[in-house]
C-alpha cells in the first residue's frame, strides 16, 4: 500500500486541501489500557482480613430507570414520552443496494452494493427507462429534491452506479432515488475519473467471484490562512437544503468466493473536484481506518487480521480511460438531456 498522505488524496486541486498530511488522521493504533485489581491484606488485631472487591460495574444499557429515579431527583429521558430526537439514520434496502441517509446533509451516509461476473454481464436494464426520483421513504423536511440539483452547477452523482445494476430494470430505476446520490463535479470528475473509477471495480470481477462495495461522502477540513483547521463546504437548493461533500470514498472488499475465505480489502478517497485522467488511481489508496477516522464509520471490525488482503498487491489498481461523451451518445435518445 502507498504511502497515505491526503495531501495525495486532494492533490488533484489546491482548493480541496492539498497540504492535508497523514497526521491528521493519526491511524495509528494506541496500545490498549492495562487495569490492575489490587486486594490488599489489612490486621486489625487479630487474623488478617482481605478488603471485600469492589462491586461490579453495572453494564451500559442496564440501568434500572426506576431506580435511578428514586435516586435522582429529575428524569433526562422524560423527553422519551415526546419522541426520540435522533439521529435517525433512514435505512434502504432494495434489491440493488442497502444504503443509510444523513438527514442532515441530505445525502447518504453509506451505500453498498454487490456485484458478481454474472451480474455486470446481464444486460436486462436500460437507464434510458429510469427517471431521476425524490427518495419518499425520507420525511419531506429532511429530503433530497429535485428541484435541489437544478442550475446548482452539479451532477447527481450515483453512489451506486447504475451501469452496475443492468442486470434487471428494477434494480437499476432503484438506483435513481436521491437517496442514493451526492452533488458531484461534473465534467472531470463524475462524467471521467470517477466513471473510469467504477469501470475499475467492475473489472474486479474478471479476478474475484464477488465484490462488495461501499461508497459515500466526506466533509474533510483543510487548513486555512490563519493556521487553523476548518470544515467548510457549499449546500445547494434554494433554500439551501443539499450538502456538497468535498471527497468520496470506496472500500471494496474482493471476496475469494470460499466460506470464511480472504478477502482483498482498497480503500480510496477522491476529491469532489476536477481530476486528470493520467492520476493513477494508487495515488487515491489510503488505510480503511482513514477512512474510519473520518466518516466516523466502521468497515471490517468484524473481518479477522488473518483474512485479510491487500487489494492493490494482488491486482494493478489503475483506471482504463473511456470517452463518457461517447458512451452517452449510446444510449441517449435524441431531444432528452443527458442522464447524470
Amino acid at each position: 500500500m502507498s504511502k497515505f498522505t491526503l495531501a495525495a488524496v486532494a492533490g488533484a486541486s489546491a482548493a480541496v486541501g492539498a497540504a492535508t498530511t497523514a497526521a491528521f488522521f493519526g491511524t495509528r493504533k494506541q496500545p490498549e489500557p492495562t487495569q490492575t485489581v489490587t486486594t490488599t491484606a489489612t490486621t486489625v488485631g487479630g487474623p488478617s482480613k482481605t478488603t471485600p472487591p469492589l462491586p461490579a460495574p453495572v453494564p451500559v444499557g442496564r440501568v434500572d430507570p426506576k431506580a435511578l429515579a428514586a435516586a435522582a431527583p429529575v428524569d433526562p429521558s422524560g423527553l422519551f414520552q415526546y419522541g426520540f430526537p435522533g439521529p435517525v439514520s433512514d435505512l434502504r434496502a432494495v434489491s440493488s443496494l442497502t444504503s443509510s441517509y444523513n438527514r442532515t446533509t441530505r445525502n447518504p451516509n453509506w451505500v453498498a452494493e454487490h456485484i458478481t461476473p454474472a451480474s455486470v454481464l446481464m444486460r436486462e436494464g436500460d437507464r434510458r427507462h429510469s427517471v431521476f426520483e425524490e427518495d419518499m421513504t425520507i420525511p419531506d423536511k429532511f429530503r433530497a429534491k429535485l428541484k435541489d440539483y437544478f442550475r446548482s452547477g452539479y451532477d447527481r452523482g450515483h453512489q451506486v452506479p447504475a451501469a452496475d445494476c443492468k442486470w434487471s430494470q428494477e434494480a437499476m430505476n432503484a438506483t435513481f432515488a436521491l437517496s442514493n446520490m451526492c452533488p458531484q463535479v461534473g465534467e472531470g470528475f463524475n462524467r471521467d475519473y470517477w466513471a473510469h473509477f467504477e469501470d475499475f471495480c467492475r473489472r474486479l470481477t474478471t479476478f474475484y467471484p464477488s465484490v462488495r462495495i461501499v461508497t459515500g461522502p466526506l466533509y474533510l477540513p483543510k487548513k486555512e490562512a490563519d493556521g487553523k483547521w476548518k470544515v467548510s463546504y457549499e449546500v445547494i437548493g434554494s433554500p439551501p437544503n443539499v450538502a456538497v461533500p468535498t471527497h468520496f470514498y470506496k472500500i471494496i472488499y474482493a471476496e475469494d468466493g470460499k466460506a470464511g475465505g480472504n478477502v482483498s480489502l482498497g480503500a480510496f478517497v477522491l476529491p469532489n473536484d476536477k481530476i486528470s485522467n493520467d492520476k493513477p488511481l494508487k495515488d487515491f489508496e489510503v488505510p480503511v481506518e482513514a477512512v474510519e477516522r473520518a466518516s466516523g464509520l466502521e468497515f471490517a471490525s468484524l473481518l479477522p487480521p488473518a483474512r485479510r488482503r491487500q487489494l492493490c498487491k494482488e491486482v494493478s489498481c489503475s483506471i482504463i480511460v473511456k470517452e463518457y461523451a461517447d458512451r452517452q451518445k449510446a444510449f441517449a435518445k435524441p431531444g432528452l438531456p443527458s442522464p447524470k
